[in-house]
């Protein structure tokens, strides 16, 4: 009996870890208001595009940005050292629009196959100092998107986080996966940066200074992994006061899924990768979360399985659920995600056992490519 109460009481301790979680740092961002942004002012803009290998993706997506409602920008579209016909689709796009800037990247062999040195010589190419990143296979959702996601850049704010989405696929387990990991990550990295300390950001919407890139150094400290020109860099230059958010319908970001399991697994493998880059405070944050919602599903399990005080563990996980549940649904509304919170306790469980062995199989290899 000694043994199933130390079962308990941890599982009481893991419990409380978890809605603390979910209630004081996810709340934040999940119950907060919608601020909307605005100025009086409308900076010129480079939008910035990297591209390896991306011919049919630009011809695809690239309109959604050249058709933006903003009165002063530049899309600066940066080929890296491509074997497709990404060049000349580049080329050929700039032939009709004045405000498109070519950079091609050859390839160097000190800095092959990293997309930050191609990205370092897009910035140094680009002429105004607010820099809008997206993605070839990606595409903004409004016209207003240039608009949205660099209002909130003013003399104190020099990066902006946003949020990109992924397509809807019916009847799809594997797209609502994707989608669910992608609310999870983007509820964090909003409700970090709503309490002051901002840990990453994704490079499919990001905007930040071409003033705060040179005073970080740009890529300089992380140049070697080659993952992580959008998170390894907001984690080494975002702070409380000179980062902040932008989610609205108009702001938000959308690419196509992977439609393989394996293909999938090698997306998340080099995302995953760079977390082990992060500054202490946001790795010790972000490990304890998984660690207690593993022990949470755990201990749960057993307790149940035993039939240890049924009456005092079914309320307790009812409970964790219920504030789970409000959370996600809240951030789901934000982000204006469907059809997700149904299949919610599933969708954890099987990306918990995913990132377990994304976490395996980095330790044995090293993920070092990113195309």
């Amino acid at each position: 009996m000694i043994f199933h109460d130390i079962i308990f009481y941890s599982f009481a301790v893991v419990l409380f870890f978890q809605c603390s979680y979910y209630l004081f740092l996810f709340g934040r961002f999940a119950f907060s208001k919608l601020q909307q942004t605005t100025r009086q002012e409308q900076l010129p803009v480079s939008v910035i595009i990297c591209a390896k290998n991306e011919a049919e993706n630009l011809k695809q997506f690239l309109p959604a940005v050249i058709d933006q409602q903003y009165p002063h920008f530049e899309i600066v579209l940066i080929n890296d050292a491509s074997s497709d016909a990404t060049l000349d689709v580049m080329e050929t796009f700039a032939e009709a629009h004045s405000n498109i800037k070519i950079v091609d990247v050859k390839s160097v062999e000190t800095f092959w196959g990293n997309k930050k040195y191609a990205l370092t010589l897009g910035i140094k190419a680009a002429t105004h100092d607010t820099l809008l990143f997206t993605d070839a296979d990606c595409a903004p959702i409004s016209p207003l998107w240039i608009e949205e996601m660099t209002a909130p850049i003013q003399a104190k704010k020099t990066i902006v986080l946003g949020y990109g989405a992924y397509k809807t696929v019916k009847k799809s387990f594997l797209n609502k996966l994707i989608r669910f990991e992608t609310v999870t990550t983007a509820m964090t990295y909003f409700a970090m940066a709503k309490i002051g300390s901002p840990y990453m950001g994704v490079g499919r919407n990001l905007a930040y200074t071409k003033t705060q890139f040179f005073k970080a150094n740009g890529f300089v400290k992380h140049m070697k992994i080659r993952s992580g020109d959008d998170d390894l860099f907001v984690n080494q230059a975002a702070t409380k006061s000179n980062t902040t958010y932008c989610i609205s319908n108009n702001s938000t970001t959308l690419s196509i899924p992977k439609t393989s399991f394996a293909s999938w697994f090698k997306q998340k493998r080099r995302h995953i990768s760079t977390a082990h880059y992060y500054k202490l405070q946001h790795k010790l944050t972000l490990a304890l979360f998984y660690i207690t919602n593993v022990l949470f599903y755990a201990l749960g399990i057993t307790l149940l399985s035993i039939g240890y005080l049924p009456f005092y563990v079914i309320p307790l996980i009812g409970i964790r659920f219920a504030i789970q549940y409000a959370v996600y649904n809240g951030a789901a509304k934000k982000l204006n995600e469907k059809g997700l919170l149904l299949l919610l306790p599933f969708l954890e469980c099987f990306l918990i056992t995913f990132q377990f062995v994304i976490f395996i199989s980095n330790k044995v290899s090293k993920p070092n490519y990113w195309k």
